[in-house]
């Protein structure tokens, strides 16, 4: 198999090729792994994520763009500004299977350029210009010109990477957008393409993807689309898409609310995929290559909220911006989304900002933040209350922290520093910096290892095992009860998953698959012979060495949860009375022995088992 990666250093304005060896491959795969392994050999121990030391990769993997299952994603890796560990983020829409259409099968930016710059690469011919024009410009305003100056209109032809002004404005909490409405949204490495003035990337081309065995490779790729399509999950999402989730997690009461202060919301019906189905749904939308199509496409006709069609939102976003800072109206949630989108914000970080500000507003009227901080707090606002609910306040507030004007300069370095800031650290709800997502556990035990276990900062996406205590895939659990076997699983889906971004597909084909399906594929793709227990060793080393990244830059000895979901029960619920220490405690103990870990540390035979011994130095 051959991955051809593109350098492309904008302190020079240069490209160059190069080619990934082989034996690399087996043991990283592509995608979040191999961006894992580069960036640990490339990027310089201790160094400020906005330094032009930093390098952001941009890859896929080898099965991206061959017209197999869920195939249409990218990985991006860097170290991350919001956690100062390895960040990494994954899109759906077009551009990963239009990056190897071009070319290339991943991406590295180097350097930084004096000036605003956006490059095109069109079968493997690399263009830098100058981006003076669209620096400051929204995400679908700069798709648009960059796609009229390369006179390829149609959005089924290439695709566009780019920036917002969140991004440019080195927000520690902004997504890196393609396809207008895509987001490689966690950890903030937007801003690493900001501060190295990248605005964007267009993606076009006709090469065609190597498949060995071509007859194997229908063969297994109808199996794989047969169970994912019989699956009621699968079903779901078509159907509701994401937000389907809303009234699910919300009867559990696992749907944080008021800044985490409650475990469900009495407005969950009216922002939940049923409701946005009935109401404001133009379509359903997939990505390239996919079977479920699970995005919503929507619109707001007319009123204070009034939308264009746009793609979205998502049940992370309706979340995080709707429960969470108690905002129950729906046709506020798909403005404030299409504006994240633009703007280019992760909207999960950013919901959480905006809860964590709404909370500190709180705590200085009732006198409890530190008195000058309260005064700060007041000055910096100016005309901006943002009260509980009060979506006009959001909408403002996304301006200001996209340009950083007033509260938005503080605002914009997401929720911890926010709270830090003002006297208050508690009240912002994070794992390592990044803000957590829409699962309470509290009332969801088995997300409380994985939040504190995630390699990238507290995180759904390391292991989902919603699956399994909610949704009962791959078995069911009471998601109250203390299991040890839970632990196997999420060990089990860190390692999976970590084989799932390298070979970059959707996680929501592993509802209904496991590592043992992708054995066949993988080889009929590249001619190798991988077993099952290969597939997930990589995986399981990958997970590794992620973890040896954090512990290089001292992040790595302690995994943890906020103190509020530690010490304060949740007031309301099937879990009132609940807190996650418990589950914690029982669970991490059993996790590092499952793991070969000394208290978040990989043991030195660990390493040596799965063939990381050059990186022995770091312990």
């Amino acid at each position: 198999m051959e991955f051809k990666l593109l350098r492309l250093d904008l302190s020079s304005w240069k490209a160059r090729e190069e080619k990934i060896p082989e034996d690399i491959l087996r043991k990283y795969i592509g995608g979040r792994g191999l961006g894992a392994y580069l960036a640990m050999k490339e990027i310089p121990p201790g160094i400020d994520p906005l330094s032009p030391e930093n390098k952001i990769y941009i890859l896929t993997g080898p099965l991206v763009g061959t017209g197999a299952f869920e195939s249409g994603r990218y990985h991006v890796v860097g170290k991350s500004p919001l956690t100062g560990i390895l960040g990494d983020s994954n899109s759906g829409g077009q551009f990963g299977p239009w990056l190897r259409f071009a070319g290339y099968d991943g991406i590295v930016v180097e350097g930084a350029s004096d000036e605003p710059v956006w490059v095109s690469i069109v079968d493997g011919e690399v263009q830098f210009h100058l981006a003076k024009h669209l620096w400051g410009k929204g995400v679908v305003h700069t798709e648009n010109k960059i796609r009229e100056e390369m006179k390829t209109p149609s959005e089924h032809v290439g695709s566009v990477l780019s920036i917002g002004p969140a991004g440019e404005n080195l927000s520690k909490i902004a997504a890196i957008m393609n396809d207008k409405y895509r987001a490689a949204g966690r950890t903030g490495l937007a801003a690493v393409l900001g501060a190295k003035k990248l605005k964007a990337i267009f993606v076009k081309g006709s090469r065609k993807i190597e498949i060995v065995d071509k007859e194997k490779f229908k063969e297994e790729s109808k199996k794989i689309i047969d169970k994912i399509m019989k699956h009621s999950i699968s079903e779901a999402l078509s159907k509701f898409g994401t937000a389907v989730l809303v009234n699910i997690i919300n009867a559990h009461g696992g749907f944080p609310a008021k800044n985490w202060t409650r475990g469900t919301f009495e407005k969950a019906f009216e922002i939940s995929g049923e409701y946005l189905a009935e109401k404001y749904l133009v379509s359903n939308k997939g990505c390239w290559g996919c079977v479920i199509r699970c995005s919503r496409v929507s619109k707001v006709d007319s009123g204070p909220y009034r939308t264009p069609v746009s793609e979205g939102p998502e049940y992370e976003s309706i979340w995080a911006m709707g429960a969470n800072t108690t905002i129950g109206d729906m046709e506020a949630l798909i403005k404030l989304n299409y504006l994240a989108n633009d703007l280019g914000f992760d909207t999960i970080s950013l919901g959480n900002t905006v809860a964590t500000l709404m909370e500190l507003y709180e705590k200085a009227k009732k006198g409890e933040l530190p008195e000058e901080k309260a005064k700060e707090l007041e000055s910096l606002l100016a005309d901006i209350e943002p009260t509980w609910g009060n979506a006009a306040a959001f909408t403002q507030l996304i301006w200001r922290m996209a340009y950083r004007h007033g509260i938005g300069d503080i605002a914009a370095e997401g929720a911890m520093r926010l709270a830090e800031h003002f006297g208050s650290p508690d009240s912002a709800i994070h794992v390592r910096g990044l803000e957590l997502p829409a699962y309470d556990p509290r009332a969801i035990n088995s997300m409380a290892l994985s939040y504190a276990t995630s390699n990238r900062g507290g995180c759904h996406l390391r292991a989902y095992s919603i699956s399994f205590d909610v949704l009962g895939v791959p078995e069911k659990f009471d998601p109250l009860a203390i299991d040890k076997r839970k632990v196997e699983l999420v060990k089990y889906q860190q390692d999976y998953f970590s084989v799932i971004d390298s070979l970059v597909l959707c996680k929501f084909n592993t509802f209904a698959t496991d590592h043992n399906d992708y054995v066949g594929v993988l080889n009929a793709v590249t001619g190798w012979d991988v077993t099952a227990d290969e597939l997930l060793t990589a995986g399981e080393r990958i997970y590794n060495l992620e973890r040896l990244f954090a512990v290089r830059e001292g992040h790595g000895y302690r995994d943890y949860l906020p103190k509020r979901l530690l010490e304060e029960p949740l007031p309301d619920g099937p879990a009132k009375g609940r807190t996650a220490k418990e589950a914690l405690d029982a669970y991490l103990p059993y996790y590092y022995e499952l793991r070969g870990w000394e208290e978040g540390k990989p043991k030195p035979e660990t390493l040596k088992r799965l063939g990381l011994d050059e990186f022995l130095y770091i312990l």
